[in-house]
């Protein structure tokens, strides 16, 4: 039996309540005491938490670590902020069933994976035939982190209608299909699945060559699809997260149908994303309102997933998914790489790319500032630092031209860096506090060369301690870790977090110490996750979350003293499988 004692720290127990100094006795990994001046035993491990935060691990309930958790199933980018279980099966995507090829097509270039990585991957793992199959599989990882899933609507479409017809327009699953999928989400909810998650926006993409650049398979459901397939997870009383339409926004209304407790029993339905978008300010408030209005009028227990940090991007010519947002965008990424150039020196192609680019009409995330986005990397380093206004002005030229130029000229050589939004501390703060958010949307482990939110967590507890200085406190810090722990796993319907429910419970702790304001720190690291991803001969690296409040652990978390222990990925004793009971 291992014992630790986590002596004289700061003690938030993820329930919302102040923190209280005390100590925390833990055996085997189940936290059996907390309290003051607790008696040591001989054998314990002693760890001096004084000036520490001791708080519950935290709650990653939107990652896309399918395919990296195969590979590096430590998951250490997370573990080292503290997050101790991870959801995967987001966006309609997971790998519970299907044709590996099937499944990397689908997962690969709407999440920003390397397919010539994934592909071999799956064709050597995958030996399940089904939902329940796939939980046994991960089951049998040697995890850093906990792990719960989703189980992914694409997956199961493509499954039973067959790729080709579950990605084409024209075609409507039978009555016999639809049935099918029905009984795979039950089957799946047996099995300890928390729920399915579906996707409605259609510039999600798939890769390969077989449909490439068609939206993935959940975009073509109608709205009968869907609610025949929700009716376990409400019956259930499991969760539901879906990707709305954001170019439109129009079917929020429909999800909320879906959500409500009007002609039947409300659901658990968590969407993507609120943020403080700098392409249409005030939005987020709108929306916020309209939660409200569901929660209040509808009894619809209706949530937005969000992230309590700046939204920013790193992105690689036209690599990421925000271009898709334009057709003539995707024109140019349904290409190999080596041909976008030609494409993007055609008029008629610029034409179509200006034209979509400032369209003020149709709805957008990205604002397409290029006074605001900058070259942080080029063939010419004259250029880097500069924005791409700026760059134009220089040249004496149309900034929307020089951008095309650049990118012709220079493709995925040319590294710039954007921010989407939640750059308004006030608009980030009634974002964080609001009662309907949920507070998280890392996306770890994908989008590798664009985003690297793994350490949000710790940005929402400096927001709370930030403004509680200023003397203007929107929550509590207590509040705070309740928002990345308990309140996330209590949702999601998960025995992960929080301390206040002691005795006989597995708990993960974490001293924190928030004394070193390292959270702006950004630092692009190797990619040990994904062996294969190169491009032109050398390796690529994608944004690492170095902004850190230093943090410390046992061997229990697999981080201490700022290291990883020597074996976390390699054996168990670590993270495990978490099965929901539905």
């Amino acid at each position: 039996m291992s014992t630790t004692v986590i002596r004289g720290g700061t003690v938030f127990d993820g329930t919302g309540a102040d923190g209280r100094v005390a100590d925390v006795h833990v055996e085997d990994g189940v936290v059996r005491r907390i309290a003051p001046g607790l008696d040591v035993p001989e054998d314990a491990e002693v760890i001096d938490a004084d000036g520490c935060w001791v708080t519950p691990g935290f709650v990653d309930l939107h990652t896309h670590y399918d395919a990296e958790v195969e590979f590096a199933p430590a998951l250490t980018e997370s573990v080292r902020h503290g997050i101790t279980t991870v959801l995967v099966g987001s966006c309609g995507l997971s790998f519970a069933v299907g044709e590996p090829e099937d499944l990397a097509d689908m997962f690969c270039r709407v999440e920003g994976i390397p397919r010539a990585d994934v592909l071999p991957m799956l064709r050597q793992v995958v030996d399940w035939d089904g939902p329940a199959g796939y939980l046994d599989h991960l089951d049998a990882l040697p995890l850093g982190p906990n792990v719960v899933s989703l189980l992914g609507h694409s997956a199961i479409r493509a499954h039973v209608m067959g790729f080709g017809r579950s990605v084409d327009d024209h075609v409507t699953p039978s009555a016999g299909e639809v049935a099918t999928m029905r009984a795979m989400v039950d089957e799946a909810l047996d099995a300890g699945y928390l729920g399915l998650s579906v996707n409605t926006l259609p510039w999600d993409k798939c890769d390969g060559d077989r449909y490439r650049s068609r939206p993935t398979p959940s975009v073509f459901a109608t709205w009968r699809e869907y609610r025949a397939l929700v009716e376990p997870v409400r019956r259930r009383d499991a969760v539901f997260q879906a990707v709305p339409n954001i170019q439109t926004r129009w079917n929020l209304s429909l999800f909320a149908a879906l959500a409500s407790k009007v002609r039947h029993a409300p659901m658990r339905t968590m969407l993507i994303s609120l943020v403080d978008v700098k392409s249409a300010r005030g939005t987020h408030k709108a929306v916020g309102a309209f939660l409200t209005f569901c929660r209040r009028v509808l009894g619809a227990d209706l949530r937005m997933q969000s992230l309590p940090m700046v939204f920013d991007m790193w992105i690689d010519g036209l690599e990421n998914p925000v271009i898709e947002e334009l057709g003539a965008g995707t024109e140019v990424l349904h290409l190999e790489r080596g041909h976008r150039g030609e494409l993007m020196t055609e008029p008629g192609w610029r034409d179509r790319f200006r034209s979509q680019w400032t369209n003020k009409v149709r709805g957008r995330v990205y604002h397409r500032d290029l006074g605001e986005a900058r070259i942080i990397g080029a063939p010419d380093p004259t250029l880097e630092g500069r924005t791409f206004a700026d760059v134009a002005a220089g040249r004496g030229v149309d900034p929307l031209d020089c951008f095309m130029d650049l990118i012709a000229e220079y493709g995925t050589d040319l590294r710039w860096y954007t921010v989407i939004g939640n750059d308004r501390r006030r608009e980030l703060e009634w974002i964080a506090a609001h009662p309907q958010v949920l507070v998280g949307f890392s996306d770890a482990g994908a989008h590798l060369r664009n985003m690297g939110f793994y350490n949000f967590p710790l940005h929402l507890l400096k927001l709370a301690r930030d403004a509680d200085r200023r003397g203007r406190p929107f929550l509590t810090t207590g509040q705070a870790v309740h928002r990345v722990t308990g309140e996330i796993a209590d949702y999601l319907g998960v025995d992960a977090t929080t301390c206040a429910r002691q005795a006989g419970r597995r708990r993960r702790r974490r001293p924190r110490r928030p004394r070193r304001p390292l959270l702006d720190e950004f630092h692009e690291g190797g990619d040990a996750g994904f062996p294969g991803l190169e491009a032109r001969g050398a390796p690529q690296r994608r944004p690492q979350c170095r902004r850190c409040w230093s943090t410390a652990s046992w061997r229990g978390d697999g981080w201490a003293n700022q290291a990883l222990a020597p074996d976390l990925g390699k054996a168990g004793g670590y993270g495990r499988l978490l099965r929901g009971s539905y």
